[in-house]
């Protein structure tokens, strides 16, 4: 296959070496897990359980809200001690709402559903079991795979691209997962070619994991339609755009989905996830998640189960030497900062990492020289020195003329910057303020279209009771004209004699 490599991109240092090497091991169990209800992009699930109520391992907890959402199941048998709110996997450190399971020892499952022959399932029962089971972007980008699935009712969909690329620094889960299941893993790519009522598959692997690859191609050997794809080493290979761009010489228009050049792409993990789900009817209760970093006495590659506290796997990793300089959840480029160690493993969380200060290497930041370094760097192409140069003035709007819509958040632009410039966190503040923004103007808009609507209704109440009063005099007068016409000739002389009388 001809490859088509995309503009820009960095060669961070792997570190993948401190956790490759080690097999994928079972987490412990925690005493309590606490399992967040929004674990995927979209509306949150709907809590269906009360406090007190005992539940069984894979049994639904919470209920997909609206059509961009994911069901949660309880990973484990036992009791649920309370509904509430909790830490989030998030630098905000806000609380989200959580269901807390209280763990009986038994890992009793629920009643599964599985399937002998899922080849002959058609490809809308195939998704719906995707959704019923909480299936969502196992990369990271949480987002829910069911609707991801269904896209062929809007474009007809001809290739499935399985990411296998795992290009940020420390992480390894994927590498690991496609070493020890690839045939699963690939039955997981031909249901969800069968689902999308797709031609081929390719599942693409950075050149840096040789014996995933060498794994992958002898379990797709000979499955004709799903083909195993090797490219070079390159962050953010990982990224849907960039691996389109590289594997089929086709680039994702501005503003557009992969979905309107006819592919979708979905992560290993979730192809192993949609194995699980459709053969054996198991929802998303676990996932593979490196824990690694140079404050993490034994790094390794761990099964572990959702609502598990991050302290609960550095004591089994260890523990961690000294005080970390940061903690992450994800990788060092795109990951997220956690406010501390009692945050949950939620459905995202490929990785737990611990930093030293020697890796996370903050430095003074100076002022723009102009190098462009950033420039080309930008995997999508952008300026990003003229973005932040807007984006410091408070000038959104300028920054979003030059295409901050379009910035992947993947800060190879910050990595290169010899000023240290932190130029990633100026455009994800910028895109929070134009959000923020849109919501208010959507919510101002909105607003006025209540009030004129109600003023509306209001007036033509009025005009309706005004109309319906004057029916109703000209509707009495009617009536009054008919009885006075309707009187004997003698009643009306009386009538007249008693006039003239009284006068």
């Amino acid at each position: 296959m001809k490859l088509t490599l995309f503009r820009g991109g960095v060669h961070p240092p792997g570190f993948k070496e401190q956790s490759a090497s080690q097999g994928i091991e079972n987490a412990p169990l925690p005493a309590r897990l606490y399992v967040p209800l929004q674990q995927h992009l979209g509306a949150p699930a709907q809590a269906i359980v009360r406090r007190g109520q005992q539940v069984l391992k894979g049994e639904l907890i919470g209920r997909a809200s609206g059509p961009i959402s994911a069901a949660v199941h309880a990973p484990t048998s036992g009791t649920v001690v309370a509904i509430g709110k909790h830490t989030a996997p998030h630098p905000s450190g806000l609380p989200i709402e959580t269901v807390v399971i209280e763990a009986d020892g038994n890992d009793t499952w629920c009643e599964l559903h599985p399937c002998d022959t899922p080849f002959d399932l058609d490809p809308d029962a195939i998704a719906a079991k995707v959704g019923e089971a909480g299936i969502v972007g196992l990369g990271g980008a949480t987002f829910p795979s069911a609707v991801k699935l269904k896209l062929k009712n809007r474009n007809p969909i001809h290739t499935l691209i399985i990411n296998g690329g795992e290009c940020e620094p420390y992480l390894t889960c994927d590498d690991r997962l496609m070493r020890e299941e690839s045939v699963a893993i690939v039955e997981g790519v031909r249901l969800m070619l069968r689902a999308l009522e797709a031609q081929r598959a390719l599942v693409v692997i950075e050149d840096n994991k040789p014996e995933a690859f060498a794994a992958m191609h002898a379990a797709a050997e000979a499955v004709s339609e799903v083909e195993v794809v090797q490219v070079p080493s390159l962050y953010p290979m990982g990224s849907e755009k960039q691996m389109i761009e590289t594997v089929l010489g086709q680039e994702v228009p501005a503003g557009g989905m992969s979905s309107d050049l006819g592919v979708v792409v979905h992560n290993v993990g979730t192809a192993f996830a949609v194995h699980r789900a459709v053969r054996f009817g198991e929802p998303l209760i676990e996932r593979i998640t490196t824990v690694a970093g140079s404050a993490i006495v034994k790094p390794r590659n761990l099964r572990v189960r959702l609502g598990t506290p991050v302290e609960a796997l550095f004591a089994y990793c260890g523990g961690i030497k000294g005080e970390p300089a940061r903690l992450l959840m994800g990788g060092p480029m795109m990951g997220q900062v956690l406010p501390n160690m009692q945050v949950p493993v939620v459905k995202g969380s490929s990785g737990i990492l611990a930093l030293t200060a020697q890796e996370v290497n903050e430095q003074s930041t100076a002022n723009c020289i102009r190098c462009s370094r950033c420039v080309r760097a930008c995997p999508v192409g952008l300026v990003p020195l003229e973005m932040a140069g807007r984006i410091r003035v408070g000038d959104f709007k300028g920054a979003e003329a030059w295409g901050l819509r379009d910035c992947l958040s993947c800060a190879s632009c910050s990595y290169v910057c010899p000023a240290h410039i932190p130029l990633v966190q100026f455009f994800n503040h910028a895109k929070g303020e134009l959000t923020a923004r849109a919501q208010a103007d959507h919510k101002a808009k909105e607003t006025r279209r209540l009030a004129e609507a109600r003023s509306e209704r209001m007036e033509r109440i009025k005009a309706e009771k005004a109309a319906a009063a004057a029916a109703r005099k000209a509707a009495r007068a009617k009536k009054a004209a008919e009885e006075e016409s309707a009187a004997p000739a003698g009643d009306s002389e009386t009538s007249t004699e008693q006039k003239e009388t009284s006068a």
